[in-house]
């Protein structure tokens, strides 16, 4: 175990960066987030520095080299091999270091900075380019992945096929040496960036003619071991120093890890981008099978080819519904073939050509081409998000990283999946498989138990024997993630010693005060050290949600213990678009304020508090959740299923326990109670907040004094907009659920929704005096959620299965998935079947005959975050496409309002912040006369704030035959039986 490192121990470096006018950041939530990646492996660093310039690193370079410190490089942080973490000075370039300088069509390459993302690079250069150039290193995590990252690992990505490595498309880069040379390695030599530098001008000759000396005396040994299959990334890719190569030291520099020198700026090659592609979808039986057509697929020259198993389909439809998963045909297995061109007619030609072929080859159960971009976007999703989806799969139990990334010639793929699948039975593991199937580079997620000692010993073994299986088939221990701290202590299985002594002279030549990345590629701390799932204490964290506590301890951990290390550092939350995870760090681009950032806060809480009650007291966790929005978007974009909206309401009912809560916690936690009040005196409450008093009493209450309030309703107001519904029905057979926030601020909303559903021919009943606790929920009061849930469940389970159809799309979220996790009980859970949010019952009244009102051609509709997470990112869309709308403009984000969270006096502009993401853009495109709809009050709030000359509409507004929006054609506004004449009211 890596020693817990103490603030003496600190204090040297960190004084020297202080004394050089460098920030330098060592919180405990910052070294939290900071101590992992997306490996096995938890190293604490000494301190984090986000460096805006060169002269900021070779500051920062120098301080580690007079102390003798640590200093690791780190972009995106999703490393499967602990290339990322390191004992000292972590340098983040995401943050600010991230400028495209230019994009160069003439001499098709691009000037970059070390922390540009990849996916912001192919789209700059597609949008400088008019689409006639791209970018091509295009790894799973190419929205998150930096171009230092990809440097630093020789990244490849899902068309490596037809593109390579990332070594293939640099042309130049520049670093930072650990003496503090500014250099720049290119493709036939290394010069010093600054000519008018004399130190980095000597110091660049002397390193020139020793790389050429190391290639002299090493020409047999580099031309043999080196560079023998397509993903041979293990170790340093010194071949490319060799005479025939011209001594090509930036390519030679990619895959070193950061071990030899910290990339600050490079100049990567453009290619062409193709005019059209079309996806081929193949099942087989296994990925046998499948391996063994490789040889037939790459005869068509196809960009990609790409594999992933069952476990993790079935795992994403388990997550994120059937419809997430579109256009798979039959099988176990399954390959993603690329085909492109100029033609699409030729294109789609070969693609019928190719299953053909397939089909004489006796081993294809089914294959189809994938012509719809919708279906084709679910798939590659399915196949981005392989290593978090199989961390947990839907069968049950955890995998981990560790031997994720061997290689080998593709060939040969087929031979070495059987010989390893052999090798996991006698292990008695499983395997959960998916990777670069035509380069021969697998991605296996295993199931170790890195746990318990017994589990670690079976890893440890298992992993040398793995080292020796893909080497005797003539492969690499890594294809792309590097070697990092999962592998580096493998390297003598797979070279001679003569190459291990060749990569530690290069490594001196460039890092002589060896200082940078320690532990990776040459003398390698071992591979079992430093694992981050061992020496967790046993001990038993009590919790108000249900926690999976079957699946915990299966995994022998504790329920609270399991949940918060279902992050596996994937950073999918930090990615800039796709999605709504997460809205915080796309306002701050602060890893704290990521989803994985909070995770590991709390992992480090776990692990290292005392006590449980010092855990839930940590002052470190309660500023990392501060600025999460509860939105639970991330309970459905993770792959790893964080759900960090449970986290955060179970934390607080701890950490506020025997203390003085916000005052936000009362008047907007308490706002059902306080609701109940406003009814009776509505007019005077709406005269005071109109007035300069108003401000005071937002203030006194924690709210922002920015924010435009809400007009409460009165009681009479839901009794008229509700007055044909007054008796409840003999056979009623929907319940319309009328929440708090419908009720106390726009009561005209529930009319409309029971108009609706009464012209469907459906007999509605309402329930008007019933809450689902949210906004206790949402600010971490649950002992008093829990006895308001409780009452609500009581009084809607009654035997029936009536649809409870709930207006309020986050009230339809708590009682549909809070409900049932707080209270553990089998009503609750009856209850949770039944709830269905508008739209979604919308869409399903629509499948089942009802014939919809006519309704505008388009619309510009804001999904609220739970109905997002909680009942299918498309929900909105389907029930608009079921009426018929043509056009719908989503602004897929949250709004920022968030319940609470807007209204706080001291998030309110990072709420603006989150608003510009999707919301604002998205009305600032949208004509005045199109309706916007949304259905959460959250969401309509935001659309005042921000337009308030803008009404927006809950869809059961926009379907009210009373109401007077322009329709596209005068359409029949009855259902096939008419309107219902019974109607109801149902009271408390």
């Amino acid at each position: 175990m890596h020693s817990k490192i103490t603030a003496p121990e600190r204090a040297p470096i960190l004084a020297k960066l202080q004394a050089a006018g460098v920030p330098v950041e060592a919180s405990g939530h910052r070294l939290a987030a900071y101590s992992y990646d997306a490996s096995n492996y938890r190293v604490p660093p000494l301190g984090v520095v986000f460096p805006r310039s060169v002269d900021d690193v070779r500051a920062v370079m120098a301080a580690c080299r007079e102390t003798g410190t640590a200093l690791i490089s780190r972009g995106g942080g999703t490393s499967m091999a602990g290339n990322a973490i390191g004992p000292g000075v972590v340098l983040d370039f995401s943050r600010h270091m991230n400028r495209i300088i230019a994009v160069d069509q003439a001499t098709g390459t691009a000037d970059v900075e070390a922390g540009v993302v990849l996916a912001q690079l192919t789209r700059e250069t597609e949008r400088a380019t008019g689409g006639s150039l791209t970018f091509a290193p295009d790894p799973s995590s190419k929205n998150r992945a930096t171009i230092g990252g990809a440097i630093g690992n020789d990244a490849c990505g899902n068309h490596s096929v037809r593109y390579g490595r990332t070594s293939d498309h640099v042309h130049e880069i520049d670093v930072v040496t650990s003496d503090g040379a500014l250099l720049t390695a290119s493709d036939n030599g290394v010069r010093a960036t600054d000519p008018s530098d004399a130190y980095s001008v000597s110091r660049a000759f002397q390193l020139g003619e020793d790389l050429k000396k190391l290639a002299q005396d090493n020409l047999s040994a580099f031309r043999l071991e080196l560079g023998r299959i397509q993903r041979q990334v293990s170790g340093y890719h010194l071949a490319n120093l060799l005479p025939e190569n011209g001594l090509n030291v930036a390519r030679a520099l990619v895959g070193t890890e950061g071990t030899c020198a910290v990339v600050v700026r490079a100049r990567m090659k453009l290619v062409p981008k193709p005019s059209s592609a079309l996806l081929v979808c193949l099942g087989y039986a296994d990925v046998v099978d499948a391996a063994k057509d490789i040889e037939t697929i790459l005869d068509f020259s196809p960009a990609a080819v790409e594999g992933i198993d069952e476990a993790i389909v079935d795992t994403m439809r388990l997550r994120r519904g059937d419809d997430s998963v579109l256009g798979l045909p039959q099988g176990k297995a399954f390959l993603y073939v690329d085909l492109d061109g100029d033609d699409p007619d030729e294109v789609a030609r070969q693609a019928a050509l190719l299953l053909e072929r397939l089909e004489a080859n006796g081993r294809l159960v089914d294959g189809c081409a994938v012509p719809d971009s919708a279906e084709r976007a679910t798939l590659w999703r399915v196949r981005e998000d392989g290593a978090g989806l199989s961390s947990r799969p839907a069968s049950g139990g955890e995998s981990q990283a560790g031997w994720e990334d061997s290689a080998v010639a593709p060939q040969n793929l087929a031979a070495y999946l059987a010989d390893f699948r052999t090798l996991l039975d006698d292990y008695g593991l499983t395997g959960i498989m998916y990777g670069h199937f035509g380069a021969g580079c697998m991605h296996i997620r295993i199931t170790y138990d890195l746990r318990s000692e017994e589990g670690r010993n079976v890893f440890r073994k298992f992993t040398q024997a793995a080292a020796e299986l893909v080497v005797r088939h003539g492969g690499s221990l890594s294809g792309e993630h590097g070697d990092g701290r999962a592998r580096s202590a493998l390297l003598s299985h797979m070279y001679s010693p003569g190459m291990l002594a060749a990569f530690e002279e290069y490594r001196r030549m460039w890092d002589g005060a060896g200082i940078l990345n320690p532990g990776s590629i040459t003398d390698p701390d071992p591979f079992d050290a430093n694992l981050a799932l061992e020496g967790i204490p046993e001990r038993e964290w009590r919790t108000h949600f249900e926690l999976r506590p079957v699946e915990a301890a299966a995994a022998g951990a504790d329920p609270w213990v399991h949940a918060v290390q279902a992050c596996i550092g994937v950073g999918r939350c930090r990615s800039d678009s796709g999605g709504v995870m997460c809205p915080s760090y796309r306002a701050t681009g602060d890893e704290k304020d990521s989803t994985r950032g909070r995770s590991r806060v709390l992992q480090d809480m776990v692990r290292g508090a005392r006590t449980v009650d010092e855990g839930w007291k940590s002052e470190d966790v309660r500023e990392a959740l501060d600025l999460c929005l509860a939105c639970k978007a991330c309970s459905n974009d993770c792959p790893a299923g964080v759900d960090m909206a449970s986290y955060k309401s179970e934390f607080f009912s701890h950490y506020y326990e025997g203390r003085l809560r916000p005052m936000s916690h009362f008047s907007l936690g308490w706002l059902p109670r306080w609701l109940k009040l406003t009814s009776r005196i509505s007019p005077l409450v709406n005269a005071v907040l109109a007035s300069p008093l108003g401000k005071v009493v937002a203030a006194a209450g924690g709210l922002t004094t920015k924010r435009a309030m809400p007009k409460f309703a009165s009681g009479k107001m839901l009794s008229d907009a509700l007055a044909d519904f007054a008796k409840t029905p003999a056979a009623a057979d929907t319940v319309l659920f009328v929440d708090s926030f419908t009720k106390g601020f726009r009561p005209e909303v529930a009319g409309a929704a029971a108009r609706v559903i009464e012209g469907t021919g459906r007999q509605v009943s309402c329930e008007t005096d019933a809450c689902c606790g949210l906004t206790w929920i949402s600010t971490g009061q649950l002992d008093a959620a829990k006895k308001m849930l409780g009452r609500t469940v009581a009084k809607l389970d009654d035997g029936s299965d009536a649809p409870i159809v709930v207006i309020e799309p986050s009230c339809a979220a708590a009682l549909k998935k809070d409900g049932p996790e707080l209270l553990g009980t089998e009503a609750a859970e009856r209850v949770s079947h039944r709830i269905q949010s508008f739209a979604e019952a919308v869409k399903q009244w629509v499948d089942g005959g009802w014939t919809p009102p006519a309704v505008p051609s388009a619309v510009t509709v804001q999904t609220h975050c739970h109905e997002y997470s909680t009942f299918g990112a498309t929900v909105q869309r389907k029930a608009l496409a079921a009426l018929g709308v043509a056009n719908v403009a989503e602004a897929t984000g949250c709004c920022g309002v968030a319940g609470n969270f807007g209204f706080e006096a001291n998030h309110y502009d990072i709420s603006m912040k989150v608003a510009q993401q999707a919301l604002a853009p998205a009305l600032e495109s949208t004509a005045a006369e199109t309706p916007v709809l949304a259905d959460g009050f959250s969401c309509a709030m935001q659309v005042k704030q921000l337009e308030p000359e803008r009404k927006s509409l809950h869809l059961a507004e926009l379907l009210d035959p009373r109401n007077t929006i322009p329709k596209k054609t005068p359409e029949n506004t009855q259902g096939p039986e008419g309107p219902a004449s019974r109607r109801g009211r149902r009271q408390g």
